[in-house]
């Protein structure tokens, strides 16, 4: 029975974890479901206006708007009306802007939750498969009583990995839409309404000042995602170490006892080999650096910020639209900055000092 510890362990240890995994994918698929579905907008009702079909040339009507995806046919029939007459008022151009990055919005959502869908679902139906094939074999070669605890681990695992297949196979076949679609039909209706956008903010023609101010807007966002991206690797890095710290004095003071019995040896080796793949990793991915840089990196874009807001030095002179030139300038040379440096982390060691 001894001799079957090492099988029974890493039986039980490989299905917990992928038991915590597939569970964990369920429940963000069901949260991400009820959560995200899209927002009806006021007059979408999915028909053309009578005004803009009759105002509408032959070859616009190339592509019929039934076969367009639901979230791109309010831009569509967005862009039919700028194409016919641009607004001159700001407003009214920025407004239109708005509704395409709202659907936009909603098709990234919308491929999102279809990705971890897909994911749920072929991870646990292989889990599933896997496990009924294993356990068949196992029982058939070895017999139900040698392996019976290891049986009553995956039976449930298993049980659970066939229900959450189902589950989100019938989530699946309940959406609406956009969330009824393959991701990669989502995938080439979200390129399409980018590019619908693209147009139709070259036919808006915003003003330069425009521009440059909703460029100042979109800095309070820039600042959250550095800041979120160095809490992500700091944590990482901090998981790491305490591994490699609690490891080491753990798997020193397991393998200095002096009759170390068989479990206990096998604990001691896990312990060593956890130790090891934290400190490669550690020393590979540099999670620690890329946390400091992506920091260094937003304190001074908010430093820029802030400067420009109170009107203090490098922006105590010139105009406004001078001052928010040189707002952006300064921004893009630190995102550059910040982008040489996360080159030069992903290089190999030997040739980092060679990286410009």
């Amino acid at each position: 029975m001894e001799a079957a510890y090492p099988i029974l362990a890493a039986v039980g240890v490989g299905s917990l974890t992928m038991l915590v995994g597939v569970a964990g994918g369920a429940f963000l698929v069901m949260v991400a479901q009820r959560s995200a579905f899209p927002v009806q907008r006021e007059g979408d009702s999915g028909v053309v206006p009578d005004d803009a079909a009759a105002d509408a040339s032959a070859s616009r009507r190339k592509v019929p708007m039934s076969r367009l995806p639901p979230v791109v046919q309010p831009l569509r029939r967005e862009r039919l009306r700028t194409m016919e007459a641009v607004p001159q008022d700001t407003t009214d151009r920025v407004n239109a802007l708005i509704d395409h990055k709202k659907g936009i919005a909603e098709l990234r959502v919308a491929l999102r939750i279809r990705t971890i869908q897909t994911v749920t679902r072929w991870l646990s139906g292989a889990l599933a498969v896997v496990l009924l094939f294993a356990a068949v074999i196992a029982n058939v070669a070895v017999g139900w009583s040698t392996i019976a605890l290891a049986n009553k681990i995956a039976i449930p695992v298993l049980i659970l990995s066939a229900g959450t297949f189902l589950a989100v196979r019938s989530l699946e076949r309940k959406a609406k839409e956009p969330y009824d679609k393959t991701a990669r039909e989502l995938k080439i209706e979200l390129e399409a309404a980018e590019e619908l956008r693209l147009l139709d903010a070259a036919r808006l023609e915003l003003p330069v000042p425009d521009r440059q101010y909703s460029y100042k807007d979109s800095i309070p966002a820039e600042l959250d995602g550095l800041r979120r991206d160095g809490r992500r690797y700091r944590r990482k890095h901090n998981v790491s170490q305490s591994v490699i710290i609690v490891g080491s004095l753990a798997g020193t003071a397991v393998s200095a006892l002096a009759d170390t019995p068989p479990p206990l040896k096998y604990w001691a080796m896990g312990i060593t080999f956890a130790v090891g793949v934290a400190a490669g990793f550690t020393g590979y991915y540099k999670w620690r650096e890329r946390a400091f840089y992506l920091q260094q990196t937003a304190d001074d874009i908010e430093r820029h910020a802030t400067a420009f807001d109170l009107g203090i030095y490098p922006y105590d002179e010139g105009e406004e639209h001078l001052r928010l030139a040189k707002l952006a300038k300064e921004i893009e040379l630190l995102r550059v900055e910040q982008r040489k440096r996360e080159q030069q982390l992903d290089q190999p060691h030997e040739g980092s000092a060679e990286v410009v």
